[in-house]
């Protein structure tokens, strides 16, 4: 296989500079923040790899020396901190269950920094057999590769000047298209949140015979942004999800029962369907995580064999007589590296339960459990999500699904094996609190193994050092980790969580749901308790196995119709206003994909060719909607926090409540015909 690169091995540019590792701290703050903030809302994240490149190249080319590997570089780290946010999938249940009253920094810190450099050790060896030698399509990491490219060659024109243009005329680099989506969400979501002169949502209730039903819909600029990101086919399962939940579930609930006195139609039916529905979803989730990881089973276990081999390999690498592009981190560093993390972890593990009421020996025989599990379940689950990253990009990847698998998994090995601690006073809420932190080890080593091959797919294509990415890999997770406890300390205290609120008289209208987290400390209860809603439960496998036939026939027969089950299982368990922007994002970028694909016709071009201008905006606009919102919720965290009021800054009463659902139903619509308007104007 031929490698394309834009840098030849035998040149030798500068990559890993204190400027770069700087702005790429810098980015990763601000990704990670906003990762969080989105994760805990609606239990989405988004891929920073490609708006953290058009941000690089804006910035680096004010620098003569900058070249392309650098920006690689940048990226990189950025991308990895960004990614390793997946840890609040997991790690929120603490505070919810009340073994946390907040997030412990150097607890928080440890056991992400450690988690996420496992990964990117776990992953290294994989590097040639699944990226070099796949053809796995890498769809992120291809996207950052050519717009490193692109700014790249507009930089040299820019330097030679090009079509008569004088030398030094900037190209664009998309950074206006960020900054764009990033400030018109900004405004939108301060008047939301902040003024509340603009609505959040709005929902229509109504009951037919005994059955309740509900329109919903959300006013969030973020949503939209992750909707256009993730595509049609995953939002039309998410609307699957929806008409799931809330056209069917819940009104045969409604209809089977009697609304209690004193309560409205939507206390009624939104009590079922976060006492029953959601559990229906979690089923579906759970079915459609195993049979991932199934399908996956195959590559995944030609990936640990691979590691193997490329760990017992005498290699040229190794003695510094390859390539430059095939020079990965030696196997003694990766030993190294991996002992002091496994210690690190061990510390961490020590730390947590150092309140448990039992003796040094029974506390270090439960660290040593957790720790061998976070390590061998990690490591196995490394090569598949790093496969699954290949195969559908690390935005889609079910990383909550391999942390539902990994919550059952420890749960019931402390049930099996933690006899001692189960016996203790207060022993089970312990042992369902260890069981939730091993996971979050868990997640973070599949998180930064989703990214981490991403990332040396990108730097394959653009001829960067494979040792020199990983070690920007390890610099941001540690940077990501630093990050993530101070934000999650900021949201909790600002807005609560689902079932958690710090303080009384907080607003539980204005909490971050943090579904996943919510979801496994259920599962984690159920299982230690056997008090599961196994009936809900149940529904939704069966739910799941159904939608899984039918999309192995779509898969069959169709060579576009797809039902995502995992996505269908969000669609049923978030709730309905987070859900319906989403699908509305993802309506639009198919609206707008139809469009262009007419116009490239009509124009007699290749699609491809047409539309790349325009899909490129698409995204960094929609980027830009994602992190404008989710930093204005870090900001109004800061200000409620400092306030002790859900709304210092309201200038509108409740009175105002329904002007301003309207108005913001108006606003929603303009921003997505703006948004229509200046993609399809590139095409």
């Amino acid at each position: 296989m031929t490698q394309p690169v834009s840098v030849p091995a035998n040149v030798t540019l500068p990559e890993l500079t204190f400027r770069g590792v700087l702005l790429g701290a810098l980015i990763t703050v601000i990704f990670t923040a906003s990762n969080v903030f989105l994760g805990l809302k609606v239990g989405l994240t988004f891929s920073s790899a490609i708006p953290a490149a058009v941000i690089s190249m804006s910035v680096l080319r004010l620098f003569k020396d900058a070249n392309i590997l650098e920006n690689n570089m940048v990226q990189t780290q950025a991308s990895a901190a960004g990614t390793l946010s997946s840890i609040i999938f997991i790690l929120p249940a603490l505070v919810m269950m009340g073994h946390w009253q907040g997030f412990p920094f150097w607890q928080t810190l440890g056991i992400c920094a450690a988690g996420g450099m496992l990964g990117v050790m776990f992953t290294i060896p994989l590097r040639h057999v699944m990226v070099v030698q796949s053809d796995l399509p890498y769809p992120e990491g291809v996207a950052a590769a050519e717009i490193l490219r692109v700014g790249s060659a507009e930089r040299a024109q820019d330097a030679a000047g090009d079509g008569g243009q004088p030398a030094g005329k900037p190209a664009a680099t998309g950074m206006g298209d960020i900054v764009t989506g990033g400030v018109v969400a900004a405004v939108v979501s301060f008047a939301a949140s902040g003024l509340r002169v603009l609505g959040d949502g709005v929902s229509g209730w109504f009951a037919l015979g005994g059955a309740v039903f509900r329109l919903p819909m959300g006013f969030s600029l973020a949503l939209l942004g992750a909707g256009y990101l993730i595509g049609i086919v995953a939002g039309l399962a998410m609307l699957t999800g929806l008409i799931i939940s809330w056209g069917i579930a819940v009104p045969v609930l409604t209809a089977m029962g009697d609304m209690p006195a004193g309560q409205t139609l939507a206390q009624y039916a939104t009590g079922l369907w976060s006492s029953q529905v959601r559990f229906i979803g979690a089923g579906v989730i759970g079915v459609g995580a195993i049979w991932t990881l199934a399908t996956l089973f195959m590559p995944m276990a030609r990936g640990v064999k691979a590691s193997f081999s490329a760990l017992t390999k005498a290699g040229a690498a190794r003695a510094g007589q390859a390539p430059r592009t095939e020079r990965d981190l030696s196997a003694g560093w990766i030993s190294v590296v991996t002992l002091i993390l496994v210690a690190v972890l061990v510390i961490t593990f020590q730390v947590f339960l150092s309140g448990a009421p039992l003796s040094a020996g029974a506390i270090w025989k439960l660290v040593a459990y957790a720790v061998l599990f976070a390590f061998v379940f990690g490591f196995l689950v490394a090569a598949a999500c790093g496969y699954m990253a290949g195969l559908v990009g690390s935005s889609t990847s079910p990383i909550s699904g391999v942390g539902i698998v990994a919550i059952v998994l420890v749960s019931l090995l402390m049930l099996a094996l933690g006899g001692e601690l189960l016996g203790v006073q207060n022993g089970v809420q312990m042992a369902i609190a260890l069981s939730i932190f091993s996971t979050s080890a868990v997640v973070a080593v599949a998180s930064i193994s989703n990214d981490n091959l991403q990332d040396l797919k990108t730097g394959w294509l653009v001829g960067a050092t494979p040792w020199r990415q990983q070690v920007a890999l390890l610099i941001g997770c540690v940077v990501g980790a630093a990050v993530i406890s101070p934000v999650l300390e900021l949201l909790y205290n600002a807005y609560g969580f689902a079932d958690a609120m710090p303080r009384e008289g907080m607003d539980p209208a204005q909490a971050l749901s943090a579904p996943q987290a919510t979801l496994m400390l259920a599962i984690a209860r159920g299982i230690f308790t056997h008090q599961l809603n196994w009936t809900m439960i149940l529904i939704g496998m069966a739910v799941g196995v159904g939608l899984i036939v039918v999309d192995e026939i779509l898969k069959r027969t169709c060579r576009v119709a797809r039902i995502p089950v995992l996505a269908v299982g969000i669609g049923i368990y978030l709730p309905p206003t987070v859900a319906a922007p989403i699908v509305a994002g993802a309506l639009l970028a198919w609206l707008l994909e139809r469009a262009l694909r007419r116009r490239a016709d009509a124009a007699g071009k290749p699609y491809e060719q047409y539309a790349d201008a325009a899909n490129r905006r698409g995204v960094l606009i929609a980027s830009g909607l994602i992190v404008g919102e989710s930093l204005v919720g870090v900001l109004m965290a800061a200000i409620i926090g400092g306030a002790g009021t859900d709304a210092p800054l309201a200038i509108a009463g409740e009175g105002f409540a329904s002007t301003a659902s309207y108005l913001g139903l108006a606003v929603f619509v303009m921003v997505a015909v703006l948004f229509w308007r200046r993609v399809i104007r590139l095409g």
